[in-house]
């Protein structure tokens, strides 16, 4: 991992170790942004070259689209906006982690994904005149970053007196973003505003859909003919043409 154990030099020496025939790197970022999916990518390579390993790799650099990660997401969120239905017509919000505005800006298409993701789900719930809106959280800096914050979406769902179901739609995992900032910082925050009621959805973990659409994205990945070693989860390039930044921006 980046930013926890087992890090990527770790890593790298085990495979190394297992002399494998081909590597097919699979990021657990579904969209894909320069701070982080390119960041992990260089990571690794940095890592690989200094142990030695050349087995021919192969890299996914996003699947903001799948359609096993947008069931797993509807399917979770369900529940939940039945459960919210109690008190009243509930607002779904889509919770990101932000970006510095520069940084979409320069053509980092992580924001149009986020919202592709989010598009892709409300079309999965099959649901008329849903309320929703993807918001972003986790600022840091005196930077602008991507609005509008979830902390503005919650007090407007206050103002409006309706409930809201919040979806981690770009984390796959419990952490201290999803337990701590959306469990207790936002839900206080709600209460506090007078939200009538808050409910989260779980990151989508080890979610049967989910997994299955992460085997067929390996399974591609290791039978894939692309020159570049690189492609994302739809082959090609999927992001429109202004995200400079996109790593198949050149194919």
């Amino acid at each position: 991992m980046r930013y926890w154990h087992p890090m990527s030099e770790a890593a790298a020496r085990k495979i190394a170790a297992f002399r494998p025939d081909r590597i097919v790197l699979l990021p657990l970022y579904p969209q894909f942004s320069t701070t982080t999916t390119a960041s992990s990518l260089a990571a690794w390579r940095s890592a690989a070259g200094a142990v030695g390993i050349a087995a021919p790799t192969h890299a996914v650099c996003c699947y903001p689209r799948a359609e096993g990660l947008v069931a797993a997401h509807a399917a979770l969120i369900e529940p939940l906006l039945a459960a919210a239905a109690e008190a009243g017509e509930p607002r779904l919000l889509f919770s990101a982690h932000g970006l510095p505005k520069r940084v979409v800006a320069r053509g980092d298409p992580y924001q149009w994904q986020v919202e592709e993701t989010a598009r892709r789900i409300v079309a999965g719930l099959g649901r008329e005149a849903l309320d929703w809106a993807v918001c972003y959280q986790s600022k840091v800096g005196p930077l602008a970053w991507l609005e509008p914050s979830i902390a503005e979406e919650i007090e407007r769902a206050g103002r409006d007196r309706v409930p809201v179901v919040v979806v981690p739609v770009a984390f796959v995992s419990e952490h201290s973003e999803t337990l701590v900032e959306l469990d207790v910082t936002y839900r206080d925050h709600a209460r506090a505003v007078g939200v009538p009621a808050y409910h989260r959805v779980p990151a989508l973990g080890t979610h049967p859909s989910f997994i299955s659409a992460l085997a067929d994205l390996s399974r591609g990945a290791f039978t894939a003919s692309s020159v570049s070693g690189l492609d994302s989860g739809e082959g090609g390039r999927l992001c429109p043409g202004v995200h400079r930044c996109c790593p198949l921006a050149a194919q």
